[in-house]
């Protein structure tokens, strides 16, 4: 049977998935609070990693060696890099780089991990994206949901400048600090993931005014599909 671990960076993205779970226990570990239980009949772990690529990191590896979960679903809020993404859009991941790595200068291309062993590109699990997308979709409309690269680094991106680098490097359609290192973690123990992530801001000089206005209504999409997906695996 499917057990799935859910992972978000902060406490609004959360909360609402908690408050759905039915015998749930707090397991605290590694300053975080593990959250065990069932939801719609499926058993998982909800967790908030803190923000930023180690938190992450370290939250999905404990899930995976602690916990013994068999997929990952990272949920929350991004920043939008493509004009045709607007606030309150859903974005699927296709697959996640770490914008942030740079050893352009031994040759690689950015967001390549030297020596890693495996592609610096880590791709998300085609089912789960299938059940995120036809969850998005009824949640929204089509012309509203997107799929494709998230790119993950430890800034918090809010400048035109900024923006149009990580578009024309990687071709990312939206940007946060917590997937692709998450995508790491799983890729290297062949675990499943997606990445789903409702857009709270632009990603530009406004980024600071957008979020907090719009953390909690993307926070609520995000745990309605993540539930959609989490019933689709216990099939």
């Amino acid at each position: 049977m499917a057990k799935i671990g859910i992972i978000a960076a902060m406490e609004v993205e959360a909360e609402e998935l908690k408050a759905a779970l039915t015998d749930a226990r707090a397991v605290y570990h590694m300053g975080m609070n593990f959250i065990e239980g069932t939801l719609d009949k499926t058993p998982v772990v909800v967790v908030r990693s803190g923000i930023g690529k180690v938190n992450a990191a370290i939250c999905a590896t404990t899930l995976l060696q602690r916990f013994g979960v068999t997929h990952v679903i990272n949920t929350g809020i991004a920043g939008s890099l493509d004009e045709r993404i607007r606030i309150g859009d859903l974005v699927i991941s296709s697959d996640a780089v770490q914008h942030d790595i740079d050893a352009t200068k031994f040759g690689y291309r950015r967001g390549v991990i030297p020596q890693l062993g495996i592609s610096s590109v880590f791709v998300a699990d085609s089912a789960m994206r299938q059940a995120a997308r036809i969850a998005a979709v009824n949640q929204v409309s089509n012309e509203h949901v997107f799929e494709g690269r998230i790119v993950s680094g430890d800034t918090f991106v809010a400048t035109r400048e900024q923006k149009a680098d990580l578009v024309a490097t990687f071709d990312a359609i939206c940007c946060e600090m917590e997937g692709a290192s998450i995508a790491h973690v799983c890729s290297l123990a062949n675990v499943p993931f997606v990445i789903i992530r409702a857009i709270s801001d632009n990603a530009d000089e406004d980024a600071d005014l957008d979020y907090p206005s719009f953390e909690r209504s993307a926070a609520h999409r995000c745990a309605i599909i993540t539930r959609f997906v989490c019933s689709h695996l216990a099939r």
